[in-house]
């Protein structure tokens, strides 16, 4: 590069330079806030300042004739009017595409429901996309939400039903018992027993319903043999079972152990099998099975409940779900509260153990299993 051509260049540069720093320090103080189309345009016009800038320098120290130089400034304005105009024209079409992005954020914003249009540039269309995608979430949001609030409301409903009718017979017990009118007050003693033991393992339910709903339930781990759990679990049961004419087995890998917290697994497997023997008819088999299986350990409760429907099995575990419309308690019955939080408590302390809970239809009803990770 000869001298010529370096002093053109350091011409270029400085007029250039110069009238960018001047021209783009004025867009960003005075005009950031504008709309992309104004900014665009703006960006465009300096652009085109600093090429002719540079052009007219250039043709100064280069001694052009006036001839010369009027064509060259004339050929300068004119490129950069089009220039301008072209920018403007990209400037208007970006500022549509973000217009209608807005009106749709916020239709999203009212009904919570985005209509994925991508438009425009990629970034607009990913932003699009990502708007889509949070529609999606929020739908989910809401419909657990909807679920939630149901299931509150149902809860709310069937636990003073449960505990409306034991305390109305209780008051008319003692009622009659103050007045002398008990034939056999030993028996009325015995009812109101069964009705308050009935009453505090639905307090109980409740208590620890709220703890695992709050992120309170503290788990004290370690190696358990999960024979040893389902033995007493049985062995508790087999006196309910007997009574209702259902029959209980079980079978255990020898040696299976599984870390967890003792008191916490012991309650999953009680509430499964009497569960199971709840919905069991006279006659019918409660079967428990543990297992090691995949990464961990699985417990399969099998009962002879006839099956679930669709919905059912969809909602089986949710809090305060009974299967039927039937809210009226199970007078004297050694099932625990009746109001729907056994099963919910069992996903509560399985998920506490990082764990999973399902359930299927087998013949002839259905199978609960517990999958635990092995450490």
């Amino acid at each position: 590069m000869n001298h010529d051509q370096i002093l053109i260049v350091l011409i270029s540069a400085a007029c250039a330079g110069g009238t960018a720093l001047l021209g783009l320090a004025a867009v960003w103080f005075g005009l950031r806030r504008r709309s992309v189309r104004t900014l665009i345009g703006a960006v465009a016009v300096v652009a085109v300042a600093a090429v002719i800038a540079a052009m007219l320098g250039t043709a100064q120290a280069m001694f052009l004739s006036a001839h010369d130089f009027g064509v060259i400034v004339l050929v300068s304005v004119v490129a950069g009017v089009v220039g301008v105009a072209g920018a403007m024209l990209v400037g208007t079409a970006i500022a549509r595409w973000s217009s209608s992005l807005t009106d749709e954020a916020r239709r999203f914003g009212e009904s919570g429901e985005f209509k994925n249009a991508p438009v425009g540039p990629a970034e607009l269309q990913r932003l699009s996309e990502e708007l889509a995608r949070t529609s999606l979430k929020l739908q989910d949001s809401r419909r657990r939400e909807d679920l939630l609030e149901e299931s509150r409301r149902e809860l709310i409903s069937w636990v003073s039903h449960d505990l409306r009718t034991p305390l109305a017979g209780m008051r008319a017990m003692t009622e009659a018992l103050e007045d002398g009118l008990a034939d056999d007050p030993a028996r009325y003693h015995r009812q109101i027993r069964s009705e308050v033991d009935r009453m505090v393992r639905m307090v109980d339910d409740l208590f620890e319903l709220s703890r695992i709903h709050a992120g309170n339930l503290s788990l004290s781990l370690e190696p358990v043999l999960l024979g040893d759990v389902v033995s007493e679990a049985l062995a508790s049961a087999d006196p309910v079972a007997r009574a209702h004419g259902v029959r209980l087995g079980g079978a255990v890998d020898a040696g299976l152990e599984v870390i967890a917290d003792p008191s916490e697994l012991s309650r999953v497997v009680s509430n499964l099998v009497m569960n199971a023997i709840r919905h069991t008819p006279a006659d019918g088999q409660v079967h428990v099975v543990g297992r090691a299986g995949g990464s961990g350990v699985e417990l399969s409760v099998s009962d002879g409940c006839g099956g679930l429907a669709e919905d059912e099995m969809e909602r089986v575990f949710d809090v305060a779900w009974q299967g039927s419309a039937a809210r009226t308690p199970e007078t004297g019955s050694s099932f625990g509260s009746g109001a729907g939080l056994g099963l919910a408590i069992v996903r509560g302390i399985v998920e506490a153990h990082r764990g999973t809970v399902s359930v299927a239809n087998e013949v002839p009803g259905c199978r609960f299993l517990v999958s635990l990770p092995a450490g």
